[in-house]
């Protein structure tokens, strides 16, 4: 059996590693931080356990709304305690971590601790605390993801310019907050802080939240009514042109985006208590020796690797984030290319197929989304016909007093095959499961109209907008 060298142990590291190990490999996982990887330790799960404390908030100022009333004398006053929220989004992420590290040791995957660099000949170095060890083994894959990016003109202090790591870990809310960057990390921390009770503003260089391919310009447009509902102020084609400490406040200087083709107007300032940085990532490779070991690597650092993720160097492979934004980035992403490569390593010739993922965006309301939206697929030359149907049309929508949001199919005109779905609204991140099954399975409105929903759910919204599809033709 073939001997395996995993370098990071993110979703698409450990997830390879367990994967080597029940098909018999002798792997070596080695993680120089938290196992988990971004993710588990400062993305995926401590962002949602941190924004199921802001829904919690904000379901208990609506109380009144389904009925439940304070009784007489009774002053209770809800308001988020940082320090509790912060308390438990560690206590779920490290028994997150302490399962993974449990399941590297039922599965016999030694977890190595420490930073690897590629030596000559497929071996990796790994350097720690106890000195230097030197691994040979049959193939590598290169899981070592990426990390926030520092713009020199937002100088990160951690105490008033923030990253999206920071924002995880803030002993108290401010009274007001910039975020720079109106995408998906962006985009989500905005509205958890408005629950918190900041007030918020997002600068954003293009003209819509969320300016994605991906994402459907009409999930854009939704996300900006309920943002300006939630009195999130958006400063949409500007950009943050300098900010500087003054007196415990940030000075903000902000002008025309030069991103965005005609942006014009005055320059304007905002004073707020922090700025939150939310611009994008870039590659986790520092002291990896690449380029030593001739691995290439794009213009921004990005590693180079095919449909079966192999790299430049026979045996060498390379998956998730340290791929770069030319695949997706995304946690599930990264665990399907694992497999893989795990395969690959196996002999086998698989290579992943990126037409059908998935996308959760956890805003509030939530979006969901996969295929191509209205805008990719006309540009890429289909014929198209979209539907709407609102949240509000549903039954279950209306017992939650959860109306915001909407379906949106869009298919090939002449046969109905499905195209692309984006949802917007409650639990819309698992509602797209259902959608993204039905495209991998090459589905057509009809198949799902012809679907029986359970009565009342909100994936009834698919039925129901699948079926005015059809009603249209």
């Amino acid at each position: 059996m073939p001997s395996i060298t995993i370098i990071g142990a993110g979703p698409g590291g450990h997830i390879a590693a367990f994967e080597a190990a029940r098909r018999g490999a002798d792997v070596t996982l080695i993680e120089k931080e938290h196992v988990g990887g971004t993710c588990l330790n400062s993305g995926c799960i401590p962002t949602k356990t941190i924004k199921a404390s802001a829904d919690a908030l904000e379901n208990a100022h609506r109380l009144a709304e389904f009925g439940i009333t304070q009784t007489e004398g009774d002053e209770a006053r809800f308001r988020a305690d940082m320090a509790a929220v912060v308390a438990r989004k560690e206590r779920v992420r490290q028994v997150l971590c302490g399962g993974l590290e449990k399941t590297c040791k039922s599965l016999n995957v030694r977890l190595l601790r420490g930073a690897a660099e590629l030596g000559p000949d497929k071996t990796v170095i790994v350097r720690n605390e106890d000195g230097v060890e030197e691994i040979k083994s049959d193939s590598i894959i290169l899981a070592t993801g990426s990390c926030t990016v520092d713009l020199p003109s937002l100088p990160i202090d951690h105490e008033y310019i923030i990253n999206s790591d920071d924002a995880l870990n803030l002993d108290h809310v401010p009274e007001s907050m910039v975020i720079v960057g109106g995408g998906v990390i962006g985009c989500e921390l905005a509205f958890i802080y408005r629950a918190f009770g900041s007030a918020v503003t997002v600068v954003q260089g293009m003209d819509r939240l969320l300016p994605l391919p991906s994402v459907d310009v009409e999930m854009s447009r939704l996300l900006q009514r309920e943002a300006k509902k939630r009195r999130i102020k958006l400063e949409l084609g500007k950009t943050v042109k300098s900010a500087e400490v003054r007196d415990g406040k940030v000075v903000c200087e902000l002008g025309p985006s030069p991103f965005l083709e005609g942006a014009t107007g005055p320059d304007s300032t905002v004073v707020t208590d922090m700025v939150l940085v939310a611009v994008g990532r870039k590659p986790n490779n520092d002291g990896l020796k690449l380029a030593e070991a001739g691995v290439e690597v794009d213009g921004r650092g990005w590693i180079k690797a095919d449909a079966g993720m192999r790299t430049s160097v026979e045996g060498i492979y390379a998956i998730g984030d340290a791929l770069g934004p030319a695949r997706v980035m995304l946690a599930h992403v990264a665990s399907a290319e694992g497999l893989c490569a795990v395969a690959n390593c196996f002999g086998e010739n698989r290579e992943l197929d990126y037409n059908v993922i998935p996308a959760g965006i956890f805003t509030s309301p939530e979006i969901g989304t996969v295929g191509l939206s209205e805008e990719e697929a006309v540009k890429q030359g289909f014929e198209v016909r979209s539907q709407i149907f609102q949240f509000r049309e549903l039954g279950k929508a209306q017992a939650q007093a959860e109306l915001p949001g909407m379906f949106k199919l869009i298919c090939e005109k002449t046969s109905g095959r499905i195209l692309g779905v984006h949802i917007a609204g409650a639990h819309a991140t698992d509602l797209i499961a259902e959608a993204a099954l039905a495209m991998e399975k090459g589905l057509t409105a009809a198949d799902l109209a012809h679907t029986i929903h359970a009565h009342p759910t909100l994936a009834e919204g698919l039925y129901e907008v699948s079926e005015g599809w059809l009603r249209a033709s």
